[in-house]
């Protein structure tokens, strides 16, 4: 069937974080939301499908993980991303940041060093302080509009304590999709250090051609047997509220210290909606998926030109993959209050200010760009006139 990206969907006043907190979060009701990395479309029709099916059985028990939702899990890896993976390397999480919370409490302890990779995904930061160990930044750099790893400087930044690196596979926010080699080389540091490699890979289906994601587990089994991977989908297909993320865990274990955790904190349960959800997309979700990576490819291809004619003193990083766009707005040479204030007071559009993501990104915004080209064209209009408003000002 034909899906229709271009409707817009009516979100106030259904508990959206991103329609109904924006006053909480910036202060301000009438601006339009392009920032927490959810998309503004319904989901594919399969999975509605699936959910009102359940609703309708009326009888919502405990719920347990069937062959047929791991056989669903093993077939998309398969065909999506070439990747073969058994049914029992495949644990369960209500969600990636739960995941990597219990990652962090079982395989470290408190005072270990963790490595992340600024600017990157900022609940990794959150996380890490929250359980009581130490940060250990790997600035990405950014050469000529494209950000690669530092492995020299990660070399330098290793010792003992250095337990594990959380990996953001492909990147949020700056868009990289890695290479085999990239992740090789960061694999063969990792492993000659002892230390275990925790891959979100959650935005792994967002990805645009020539690129393409590869599960860094994938590469050897060497990698895989001292990593973990966490896969969703929520990014995906939209499904982020029925919080269902699996974990792949091929190390034996490995597998058994964070199903251990699963137990203790009594969340090895799967949600009955969030499994029906799982199976139908993954089963049935691929025409949805590959329509909806058409259209988002062209938002994506409207925004560089708009920005590029329209809009040439912020700079687009190009993203390889995701539906978030990390734009480079030192050139306007605003404080970051300042740069804050001309997106949320004059442009009206409430983003992810940069500097969340690290010190590294200060100066910088992520545009979410999942959203009707109606949408879109209006924000990007808008932002025209701040810009253009600044200069005048100036």
């Amino acid at each position: 069937m034909k899906y229709n990206f271009d409707q817009h969907i009516h979100r106030l006043n259904t508990g959206s974080e991103k329609w109904d907190n924006l006053e909480d979060q910036f202060g301000r009701k009438n601006v339009i939301p392009m920032w927490v990395a959810d998309m503004d479309f319904q989901s594919a029709k399969p999975v509605i499908e699936a959910l009102k099916e359940r609703v309708e059985h009326g009888v919502f028990g405990y719920c347990i993980r069937t062959d047929a939702y791991l056989e669903s899990i093993v077939g998309w890896l398969k065909k999506r991303h070439q990747w073969a993976i058994e049914q029992d390397w495949i644990s369960h999480s209500p969600g990636v940041i739960p995941a990597l919370s219990l990652a962090i409490q079982s395989y470290t302890q408190p005072g270990d060093k963790i490595v992340i990779q600024p600017p990157v995904y900022h609940h990794f930061s959150r996380v890490i302080k929250a359980n009581g160990r130490q940060i250990v930044n790997n600035p990405l750099v950014l050469k000529n509009g494209r950000y690669s790893m530092d492995l020299d400087d990660l070399i330098t930044k290793l010792d003992p304590t250095v337990k594990m690196l959380i990996l953001c596979s492909p990147h949020n926010p700056v868009g990289r999709v890695w290479s085999k080699d990239e992740l090789s080389r960061l694999g063969e540091i990792c492993l000659k250090n002892d230390i275990l490699i925790v891959a979100d890979e959650v935005h792994f289906d967002f990805v645009y051609k020539p690129h393409g994601h590869i599960p860094l587990a994938s590469i050897t089994d060497e990698l895989a047997s001292r990593s973990l991977t966490f896969i969703a989908p929520s990014k995906t297909f939209n499904l982020m509220g029925l919080q269902t993320a699996s974990v792949i865990i091929p190390n034996p274990e490995l597998r058994q210290q964070f199903n251990q955790g699963l137990e203790v904190l009594s969340i090895s349960a799967p949600n009955i909606f969030g499994s029906a959800g799982l199976e139908a997309a993954y089963r049935h979700g691929e025409e949805w998926l590959d329509q909806l990576l058409e259209y988002l490819h062209d938002n994506l291809e409207y925004t560089v030109e708009y920005f590029q004619k329209y809009i040439p003193q912020i700079r687009i990083i190009q993203p390889e993959g995701t539906y978030l766009i990390w734009l480079d707005c030192r050139e306007l040479g605003l404080s970051a209050l300042k740069l804050n204030e001309l997106m949320l007071d004059t442009a009206r559009i409430a983003m992810n200010n940069g500097d969340i993501f690290g010190k590294e990104g200060e100066g910088f915004m992520r545009l979410n760009i999942a959203c009707p080209r109606s949408m879109l064209k209006k924000a990007l209009s808008q932002l025209e006139m701040a810009v253009n408003s600044l200069f005048i000002k100036l």
